[in-house]
């Protein structure tokens, strides 16, 4: 197969980027979508040119890592696949493909095509946890757990932290993801001891970090590798909520002691 690549390519955060032309050919159709760009790097340094930058690591869908627009759409053309997992027979022989980084303020631009996600490790860290200790290891089965809670707490914490849900959304709103982490750990008993603080914190790291709002378009939902439902964000916005008028009611109780 043989494919045009139109790719961005951007020496730094504060240089000038550009879309710049490639042509790749013999490309195979079970080549993953990083593979075909492997072809396309060994070309350029053989024949003296820079090899375009992007981000993979495990290259299993499992790390996410692998934050690129591809025509358009984050991850690519197949739904529920991250980048890793996208492969060549998706597209069509001779097709031009668009490659681009992921485009919001709170991602800035590295190199190319690898952008800056640590702004949400850092909403992690204000409260994505449980710290409480309590004690000793438990004996299997000793804290029971509703099925259908386990259930969407697993689903929620199958979110890899990609960041398509940012790159899809037109306001760059991190509420899929924060909404996945604040969901798995609040659905279980382990996590509800400091579900009410975790939440406000991990809001405001996010309002800090500069993401937008939501706008309930789905297209979170939609884009998500790995089918985080928006109903994570509105149990998020119910914890959230919760929390402000229980913070609020302790304070009119202190005030009035």
């Amino acid at each position: 197969m043989n494919f045009t690549l139109k790719i961005w390519r951007q020496k730094n955060v504060t240089a000038k980027g550009e879309m710049v032309s490639y042509d790749v050919s013999g490309i195979s159709p079970d080549s993953s979508f990083f593979e075909m760009l492997d072809t396309l790097n060994q070309k350029l340094i053989t024949t003296g040119g820079d090899p375009v930058a992007f981000d993979h690591d495990c290259r299993e869908g499992i790390c996410g890592t692998c934050s690129l627009y591809i025509n358009g759409r984050p991850h690519g053309p197949v739904k529920g696949v991250t980048t890793c997992q996208l492969h060549m027979r998706a597209f069509k022989d001779g097709d031009t493909i668009f490659i681009e980084p992921w485009r919001a303020k709170a991602f800035p631009i590295i190199r190319d095509l690898i952008v800056d996600r640590s702004a949400l490790d850092k909403i992690i860290q204000a409260g994505g946890y449980v710290s409480v200790n309590t004690g000793g290891v438990p004996d299997a089965n000793t804290i029971p757990v509703p099925k259908e809670k386990s259930d969407a707490a697993f689903d929620a914490a199958t979110c890899i932290g990609c960041g398509a849900c940012v790159a899809a959304c037109s306001n760059a709103a991190a509420m899929l993801f924060i909404g996945a982490k604040v969901s798995h750990l609040a659905l279980l008993p382990q996590g509800r001891v400091e579900a009410a603080t975790r939440v406000q914190k991990m809001v405001a790291c996010m309002d800090e970090q500069g993401f937008g709002n939501c706008s309930n378009t789905y297209a979170c939902e939609f884009d998500c590798p790995k089918g985080i439902s928006v109903a994570n964000i509105a149990r998020m916005n119910r914890e959230f909520l919760g929390a402000k008028l229980f913070s609020e009611k302790e304070r009119v109780i202190k005030e009035s002691l």
